[in-house]
């Protein structure tokens, strides 16, 4: 699956089957579903869930606690807009799932 792919699962009422949690996190937070995003996220303990959890803060406006979280992934702040994190996500995401079905 690549971006594309993905965000054309966004049509539907279910995230897909069989994805990394992360993605999961990611299509109920591009559903609007942030709450339920959140709940995923903060139950993995791995620097891409730590990355992904900055990224749901920054997006609520909660700029220390994404920062806070940043400091867990090893990672900084983007320069970039909300909307092209959350795309850079996926593709990370989709990335970790690839290498993890090998």
């Amino acid at each position: 699956m690549n971006v594309i792919e993905f965000k054309a699962t966004l049509k539907a009422k279910r995230p897909p089957l069989n994805i990394h949690p992360l993605l999961t996190a990611l299509w109920y937070d591009a559903k609007g579903d942030w709450n339920k995003a959140h709940l995923i996220t903060q139950e993995i303990l791995t620097p891409e869930a730590s990355r992904v959890h900055a990224y749901l803060h920054r997006k609520e406006g909660d700029m220390l606690n994404a920062e806070y979280w940043h400091r867990h992934a090893g990672t900084n702040l983007p320069e970039v807009t909300i909307e092209e994190e959350w795309e850079l996500l996926v593709e990370k995401m989709l990335s970790v799932q690839t290498a993890n079905d090998l």
